[in-house]
């Protein structure tokens, strides 16, 4: 008796609704590394060229690599694929 309620019990483990369960969607790393969704469904990065070598540039083109850049719309479309479920 003991032996049938423990067979019970695993088979119910398993899922037995008849809906289809897609395989999630991967978020592509270098994207989300580089990246951030905010709230009006566009996408801001941080700009390159910033961090180092910074004697030789300008102080304008220092304070024009220190904002932020947003995707735009053809970036936009193809950022919301890269990373289905937004960024962390």
């Amino acid at each position: 008796m003991f032996f049938f309620s423990r067979a019970l019990a695993t088979t119910r483990l398993f899922s037995t609704s008849a809906v289809a369960q897609f395989p999630k969607l991967k978020s592509h790393s270098g994207t989300k590394k580089r990246w951030r969704s905010i709230a009006s469904g566009i996408f801001k990065r941080g700009k390159a060229g910033h961090k180092h070598l910074n004697v030789n540039k300008s102080p304008a083109r220092k304070n024009e690599l220190s904002q932020t850049a947003y995707s735009h719309g053809s970036q936009t479309s193809r950022l919301k694929k890269l990373l289905p479920y937004g960024s962390p």
